[in-house]
């Protein structure tokens, strides 16, 4: 039994994995929500059988085409919203990683992205990030 994304029964599991090549990190923007428009990390839901560091790994490949060695975990971020009447509309439980590029080759984007970027560390609070992506960062550093 598969639970809706939207206004789902219950909490879903997901990945985030915040990827670094030297002293970028390669940053996603949304094409759908939740965070359509937004800057955020690579990641995605974690499938049944499937270990959270798995997830990672097939998430980073799937969306980027880059394979990564996990570093280790950052962090465990929720992610709830809520709908003007008050009902969640989302609600995630973000397992995130830090990882380093394997192999330097060009990423080839998936299409739930409108584009990817490369970006010092240092800059990643300029851009419009997700919420998630947000909460991340108050509670790391990387």
């Amino acid at each position: 039994m598969t639970v809706a994304r939207e206004y789902p029964s219950r909490p879903i599991v997901g990945v985030g994995v915040l990827v670094k090549r030297g002293d970028k990190v390669l940053l996603v923007r949304r094409r759908f929500d939740p965070g359509k428009g937004k800057w955020s990390i690579p990641g995605g839901l974690v499938e049944l059988g499937e270990t959270v560091r798995d997830a990672a790994l097939r998430e980073v490949y799937e969306e980027t085409g880059l394979n990564v060695k996990l570093d280790r975990l950052l962090g465990v971020v929720d992610y709830i919203e809520r709908d003007e009447r008050g009902r969640v509309r989302f609600h995630y439980v973000l397992v995130d990683f830090l990882a380093y590029v394997e192999e330097p080759k060009e990423v080839r984007p998936s299409e739930e992205f409108i584009e990817v970027k490369w970006v010092k560390a240092s800059e990643m609070s300029r851009y419009d990030i997700t919420d998630s992506l947000r909460s991340l960062l108050d509670e790391v550093e990387i």
